[in-house]
């Protein structure tokens, strides 16, 4: 069973082992409640009785060989997704009548298969140490994106993949051919490796006057750094996530440009005005389910709607912002041009130029993906605004 913690309170899963009753602290970074019911699941727990708890809601805590229960999700995730496949044989259900409700339906589908495989849970020690078979040494990937332990706790499996997986990225970092170098992504922070975003960053007509500039939305830092080589004096970067601060400076520092860059917290804009300022907001109006979400996804076009407002305000005299946007949304009717074009217009800003690029990503040419259509007419886009 799971308990209903008080407020601010860790919450915590129950269960029974060997007729013990039991219970440890929950975590889960994307926000997943604690599972209401656990069972015991080991090396003899046959997978499509794993699979049907799991459909089901039921926990299980895994008690057998690391190794083994990695398999174990391995052969759940086969199970969800030749279900998908299955139910669309058997039942040929009628095709979306819209983008947009193919999309929805698309992101319910991914939501209910990661509840699912989030249910094969694992232990941890005060020290990240796994008291599993077989496990590995996880303390330096969880201590990066967990911080400090001081108590054992349970989580998801899949999510401590996820946190190897992030570790992995931010060892080996992502190469930016505008950069010539790399970028290290620390968890939760979005990687950048949509390079065309980066391109037409690195490529569009830099005014001799822009000595100054603000980077509005910093996550890894790439495009600060970037703004840094092109010979910007001084880059002001804003960022409200604690992680995306880090790792913007993490990363700044790594390329030596501590003397140009500077990383603060703020909402959006910095204090002052500035000749040019940029932001990469999240592409798509929509609710995040995780913090790495929140780097594609926009609660009603929040950040959007305040970098547009906000920027007559913070422009220098004959300045230029400019605004990095994909069209996914456009193509998946979620928010249509007319509505960008009044925002800008509204906001008291003029378009002086637009850059295009096309994305080089797999997705854009994988035709089993449910939005292939959107994806394949996707653009990028640089605007380069001025106030009127």
């Amino acid at each position: 069973m799971s308990d209903l913690p008080a407020t601010g309170a860790p919450a915590r899963i129950h269960w029974s082992e060997g007729d013990v009753e039991r219970s440890a602290l929950w975590r889960s970074e994307s926000g997943m409640p604690a599972p209401k019911k656990v069972v015991i699941a080991n090396d003899q727990t046959p997978a499509d009785l794993a699979y049907c708890l799991a459909c089901e809601g039921t926990a299980l805590l895994w008690r057998g060989d690391f190794q083994n229960g990695r398999q174990l999700l391995q052969a759940l995730a086969r199970r969800a997704d030749h279900k998908g496949d299955k139910g669309k044989r058997a039942k040929a259900p009628k095709a979306p009548a819209t983008p947009a409700e193919a999309f929805h339906l698309h992101r319910q589908a991914q939501s209910q298969r990661a509840r699912t495989l989030a249910m094969l849970l694992i232990p941890f020690d005060a020290d990240y140490t796994i008291p599993l078979r077989r496990a590995p040494d996880v303390e330096q990937a969880c201590n990066e994106a967990y911080g400090r332990a001081d108590q054992p706790f349970v989580a998801s499996l899949r999510e401590l993949l996820g946190l190897i997986g992030a570790h992995e990225w931010r060892k080996n970092g992502v190469e930016i051919a505008a950069l010539g170098a790399r970028i290290h992504p620390h968890y939760g922070v979005f990687s950048p490796i949509r390079g065309e975003y980066v391109d037409l960053v690195a490529n569009a007509p830099l005014a001799a006057s822009a000595s100054l500039a603000f980077d509005i939305g910093a996550g890894t830092g790439v495009l600060a750094a970037l703004l840094a080589k092109r010979g910007v004096t001084k880059v002001i970067a804003t960022d409200m996530d604690q992680r995306a601060l880090s790792c913007a400076r993490d990363n700044i520092h790594r390329l030596g440009y501590d003397p140009h860059v500077e990383v603060i917290q703020a909402d959006l804009f910095p204090d002052g005005r500035a000749p040019l300022i940029v932001c990469n907001p999240p592409w798509l109006p929509g609710r995040p389910s995780s913090s790495i979400e929140a780097a594609i996804y926009d609660p009603d076009s929040r950040m959007l709607k305040g970098f547009l407002n906000g920027l007559a305000d913070h422009l220098a005299p004959g300045g230029e912002g400019w605004l990095i946007l994909s069209d996914l949304a456009e193509h998946l009717g979620l928010r249509p041009r007319d509505e960008l074009m009044a925002m800008i217009d509204a906001a008291g800003l003029a378009v002086l130029e637009r850059h295009d690029v096309r994305p080089t990503h797999p997705r854009a040419s994988d035709v089993t993906d449910p939005l292939h259509m959107a994806r394949a007419a996707e653009v990028t886009s640089l605007w380069r605004l001025s106030t009127r």
